[in-house]
């Protein structure tokens, strides 16, 4: 298969005059002077109740050499966001009473019997053992199961392996730590509860996220393969150019092109586009305990276990189920540098859309300036 990789294209702002038209007046204007000095290309905010949309807003650029506007429906990459997403397909399993949080994940998936764990590692041999329980489902959801980030053959990029095949690479790689002693975080973890989700259910992951997930919450632009009219409105990306006071245009490097081809294969730890709108709908439905517009998605206590600390207490990292986790707040960010957060203390969600690997000058202080002036206008 032929990759698709647009040239990288730099990136120079030198003039007022060729600022979008429209500046934002609510939260998202605490964004302009991070536009105006080159450090971010352009994002859609958007705040939100458990009841309803507050605000919503784009600033700069979804595609700076085209002088295009961002706009308030532009398609982004969410890269890790899309884990909380998974964790909620499989609690929906839990809640049916077909999967249990303490099962083994052999249960469900016999390629990870007889998995062992490092012992000893250094430059000249690795000694195994047989770790002191099997991986189980609460740890693939809280990032405390011993797997690798990746396994080696997920490469160069993250979506071209079938589910089923990335998850037995998984199965064949050894555990890092005893589960439960240690967190880190694991794109197998949550691929691992995605196939779960397939062989569970009797249908594909894919499928299943739609029909229980982003179906009954109206996520209609919520997918893993953007079709042409999505892509048309996808934000495009950028990183710092080589001397780090602007912006250069890249791809999504962790992704094969072009997007569309079905050839690519859904990744439930990373793989979803979607928009402000639709990942405000998630937030409500988790805000809601669970319930959507009189719809009852998942119980209130799966949404409680998802969006509590799961972590042990001598853990650093505070994560619930696809989630990260703390008293006043839940949410989860992207790689790209997209971010939700559910913050109980103010009564609000937030919701940042960008497209960046990577900020110059002050540009990652971007989102906490949105955040503290959504806070500010909206909060309790």
């Amino acid at each position: 298969m032929s990759i698709r990789r647009p040239a990288l294209v730099s990136v120079f702002l030198l003039a007022s005059s060729v600022l979008p038209a429209r500046t934002p007046g609510g939260p998202a204007a605490a964004l302009q002077p991070f536009v105006d000095r080159h450090e971010l290309a352009g994002a859609v905010t958007l705040v939100a109740t458990k009841d309803k949309v507050l605000d919503v807003e784009a600033v700069g650029w979804a595609d700076i050499g085209a002088k295009k506007p961002m706009s308030a429906d532009a398609l982004f990459w969410i890269a890790s966001m899309s884990k909380a997403m998974t964790a909620a397909g499989l609690m929906v399993l839990v809640d049916e009473g077909k999967v249990r949080l303490d099962d083994p994940v052999e249960k469900h998936l016999p390629e990870f019997k007889g998995q062992m764990v490092i012992a000893e590692k250094d430059d000249a041999h690795v000694l195994l053992r047989k770790p002191q329980h099997p991986i189980t489902v609460r740890n693939v959801l809280s990032h405390t199961s011993g797997l690798p980030f990746k396994s080696p053959v997920e490469e160069p990029a993250l979506d071209m392996l079938p589910l089923a095949t990335a998850v037995k690479s998984h199965a064949m790689s050894p555990l890092m730590f005893e589960p439960d002693s240690k967190y880190q975080y694991a794109n197998a973890g949550i691929n691992t509860a995605g196939r779960i989700i397939e062989v569970v259910s009797g249908t594909s992951y894919e499928d299943f996220m739609e029909r229980r997930i982003f179906g009954p919450l109206g996520m209609k632009d919520t997918t893993f393969w953007p079709d042409d009219a999505q892509v048309a409105r996808l934000a495009k990306s950028y990183k710092p150019d080589a001397a780090k006071t602007g912006l250069e245009e890249t791809t999504i490097s962790q992704l094969h092109y072009p997007l569309q081809d079905r050839k690519r294969q859904p990744m439930p730890g990373g793989g979803l586009f979607s928009t402000a709108a639709d990942v405000a709908a998630f937030c409500q439905m988790l805000m809601n305990g669970g319930t959507h517009r009189g719809r009852r998605i998942l119980s209130e206590s799966a949404v409680k276990q998802m969006t509590s600390r799961q972590t042990g207490p001598e853990l650093k990292q505070s994560y619930g189920f696809g989630l990260q986790a703390s008293p006043g707040s839940f949410g989860h960010g992207g790689a790209y540098a997209t971010n939700m957060t559910v913050d109980l203390e103010h009564g609000i969600i937030t919701v940042f859309m960008v497209q960046h690997a990577g900020f110059p000058g002050k540009g990652r202080e971007s989102e906490g300036a949105f955040r503290t002036a959504a806070v500010k206008a909206y909060g309790n």
